[in-house]
């Protein structure tokens, strides 16, 4: 599978920002999807998650509420609709997949930078 990660840019706090990472690869669906963000000096962090079952998704508690990550089968893309931006939101996030919510990554995307402006 080879991720594509696209959608990122430069919005005022407040904004919005929809993320995309389109799939290779006929697996797609089997896959669980993940957001991970990296800001600068800090590690990677989970920012979402969906199944490739039912459909269920995990949020971290700093995007709970503003954040929404959805996926497209027929299309093999994923996506991360950002809402009410906040600074701190600022990273390269990165589009990820894995067998389940709890297992290792197995393919990374390429990451696409958002910066969140004051």
């Amino acid at each position: 599978v080879q991720l594509q990660a696209s959608g990122g840019g430069l919005v005022q706090a407040g904004g919005s920002l929809r993320l995309s990472c389109a799939a290779s690869g006929r697996t797609f669906s089997t896959y669980v999807m993940d957001w991970y963000r990296q800001a600068p000096g800090k590690e990677h962090e989970l920012v979402a998650a969906i199944s490739a079952s039912d459909g269920s998704t995990y949020y971290a508690n700093p995007v709970k509420g503003r954040f929404t990550i959805s996926r497209d089968n027929a299309k093999n893309t994923v996506y991360l609709q950002m809402n009410s931006l906040k600074p701190e939101d600022t990273a390269v996030y990165y589009c990820a997949a894995g067998r389940t919510m709890t297992s290792a990554i197995e393919y990374w995307g390429q990451g696409t930078q958002v910066t969140v402006s004051s």
